[in-house]
């Protein structure tokens, strides 16, 4: 016989007992779970792990045969993943994303965000004075279907009126207002997300426009002196979904930054690592989008007091800013 042979069989005969051992214990993990092992077998568990993990050392230092070297290594991981893997529910994993992944990437890639916070800023401010000065250009910078009959030419009582719309059998409508919301402006985000590879001109170009839509609505009630009025009906869901806008628009950013400036890595390297921080950002505006859609398609059309509106504008603020500045610092 081979004395190859031979020493792999003599090899598998001695330690093999252990091998056999370890699986049967995994197995039993695997079915029922870590805690349905007693005490005694969990010390074994660990045991016979180590010893598992000797033998594969040893059967690689003298090289063994094939199918050997593949059935010890496929035991160790699974040994390892059964005794020393973490398992987390559901739940657990949620709210680790959501109190830890999401904000901490927020906070990595602060820049981005107050670079695309401006872009939208930038745009409602010359929104805002260019239709106070021209108020015929307000046609150019609000699409139809959010004009809603507003415009230059509306009366008091008509711009007053969407703000405090009241109709019978409002109620039963307005949970499919807010899943349309949600569904639109997720969608807003997630093309300013995508948009990013282009070398983020397109993002520029998105966060600007939306910004002059918002600001020549902001100056038609300006002029008719219900500047307080419309800001109340904005803010409470606004500063969630325009905070989650520029988010998704500085997400884009990374991804721009990610294809310009790739540094030492290659580009393609260098977008695949930023593309999966971006995610976690985009993954997470997805919550805002949802809670500015329930906002907007809720609270908004059934609280008409202004002073009640104003109060959930800085609540949500004051909650973001915590969020985002506070959420698992270390």
């Amino acid at each position: 016989m081979n004395p190859l042979k031979m020493k792999s069989l003599q090899f598998r005969q001695e330690r093999e007992p252990a091998w056999l051992a370890l699986e049967k214990l995994v197995e039993k993990i695997e079915k029922k779970g870590l805690r349905s092992l007693s005490a005694e077998e969990l010390s074994n568990a660990v045991m016979l792990y180590r010893t598992t993990l000797s033998s594969l050392s040893v059967a690689r230092s003298i090289s063994l045969d094939l199918n050997l070297l593949r059935y010890l290594e496929r035991l160790s991981a699974r040994a390892y993943l059964a005794v020393y893997g973490v398992r987390r529910k559901f739940g657990a994993t949620v709210r680790s994303f959501l109190f830890s992944q999401f904000p901490q990437t927020v906070r990595a890639f602060k820049w981005e965000m107050l670079f695309a916070a401006s872009f939208l800023l930038s745009g409602l401010l010359v929104g805002f004075v260019m239709t106070l000065r021209d108020p015929d250009i307000y046609y150019a910078f609000v699409p139809q279907w959010i004009q809603q009959g507003r415009g230059p030419t509306s009366t008091t009582e008509e711009l007053k009126s969407v703000l405090y719309f009241q109709e019978d059998g409002m109620l039963q409508r307005l949970w499919a207002f807010a899943t349309f919301l949600f569904t639109h402006n997720a969608q807003i985000g997630i093309l300013s997300f995508g948009l990013g590879i282009a070398v983020g001109v397109p993002v520029f170009y998105l966060l600007f426009t939306n910004g002059q839509t918002l600001g020549a609505l902001a100056a038609i009630y300006h002029q008719h002196g219900l500047s307080v009025e419309f800001w109340g009906w904005i803010l409470p869901h606004g500063i969630t979904e325009l905070g989650a806008v520029t988010l998704c628009g500085g997400a884009g950013l990374m991804l721009a930054r990610a294809v310009v400036l790739p540094g030492r890595n290659t580009r393609l390297g260098n977008l695949a690592t930023t593309g999966r921080k971006a995610g976690t950002v985009v993954l997470g505006c997805v919550f805002m989008f949802f809670t500015a859609g329930l906002i907007e398609g809720l609270f908004r059309q059934l609280v008409h007091n202004s002073m009640a509106r104003y109060s959930v504008a800085c609540l949500t603020l004051i909650i973001w800013m915590g969020f985002f500045g506070l959420a698992r610092r270390r």
